[in-house]
């Protein structure tokens, strides 16, 4: 997403031209809900978003629900939502943008490059029923075109429940950083996956990294088509793939758990494949610094943000 590209403003009437003008023949975006199909997803259950609607130039209204008993939630009584659900709202509002508002992309698709979420645990939502509603504010900057074609753009979202912002997440959209998957490493013999408490995972099937030998941790999936992480067993990680697994090698190296982490990021610099990516894990003061090595490069970094020992009580 670097030369030969113009960044436009978002004009209030529409989706752009080529030129930049509102596009004749388009539908008015009303606040009906995207169907599932539309944002990438296999059934209707996973979809988060319930409604979308225009507030301004850049600016839009949403709606999300998130089901107490989605598939990335401990199963208890009163849930506080896993973080990367919020991660994936933004991923599905991102995509109902670009198809109700934006130009049409020139070639492949465009896909998520990076996401940076944070959350407030004094205003998370708890969940005892049977969804939590959530409001979502939603901003798109940095529109890139080439040649009248979408080339990428930024979505960030703020999440509300009753009234109280409790999160925030910026993703970045555009052309995947090269072509085709790399070849995955040669899976050392050995590996143990941890029990999905360690990683802070409900079940084995959401566990996404193992343990060689030597204590070095390798990306390697229990379910290789899990429905919400890797759904449709792609070759290459998905983005929300990679945050998972950052997260996960985080808590065991630091032997925290789940609601210690309050803030997650990711870019991507190259594909990773889905089996047998390297996590290479850095612990900092109230964070940790993880690298993701495939086919011999780095193909991408994050960072795990840490509540504090004081703010844990």
């Amino acid at each position: 997403m670097r030369s030969t590209v113009t960044t436009q403003p978002i004009p209030a009437g529409g989706p752009l031209d080529d030129q930049g003008a509102p596009a004749a023949g388009q539908p008015p975006p009303g606040g009906a809900p995207p169907t599932y199909g539309e944002v990438g997803l296999d059934s209707m259950s996973a979809l988060l978003v319930a409604s979308l609607r225009r507030g301004g130039s850049r600016f839009f209204e949403a709606r999300c629900q998130w089901p107490r008993w989605h598939p990335l939630n401990e199963r208890r009584l009163a849930v506080t939502h896993h973080p990367l659900i919020m991660a994936e709202s933004t991923r599905q509002l991102a995509a109902a943008v670009q198809l109700l508002h934006l130009p049409q992309p020139y070639g492949a698709p465009l896909l998520p490059l990076s996401v940076g979420l944070g959350v407030d645990p004094r205003t998370q939502p708890v969940e005892r029923g049977g969804a939590t509603d959530v409001a979502v504010r939603v901003t798109v900057s940095d529109l890139l075109l080439r040649a009248g074609g979408l080339a990428g753009y930024r979505v960030t979202a703020e999440f509300l429940h009753a009234g109280t912002r409790f999160g925030t997440c910026g993703m970045v959209v555009g052309r995947p950083p090269a072509p085709g998957p790399m070849p995955g490493d040669t899976l050392p013999a050995g590996l143990l996956h941890p029990p999905p408490a360690a990683v802070g995972s409900p079940t084995e099937a959401d566990v996404l990294v193992a343990r060689a030998p030597q204590g070095r941790l390798v990306i390697l999936p229990r379910d290789p088509g899990h429905p919400v992480l890797l759904p449709g067993r792609p070759d290459v990680l998905p983005l929300l793939a990679l945050l998972e697994s950052g997260r996960q090698a985080t808590l065991l190296y630091r032997g925290e758990t789940a609601p210690a982490v309050t803030g997650l990021a990711v870019r991507l610099h190259g594909p990773v494949s889905s089996r047998g990516a390297v996590l290479d894990v850095a612990a900092e003061r109230r964070a940790a610094r993880f690298a993701v090595t495939s086919g011999g490069q780095t193909a991408a970094t994050g960072t795990v943000t840490l509540l504090s020992a004081a703010a844990r009580g």
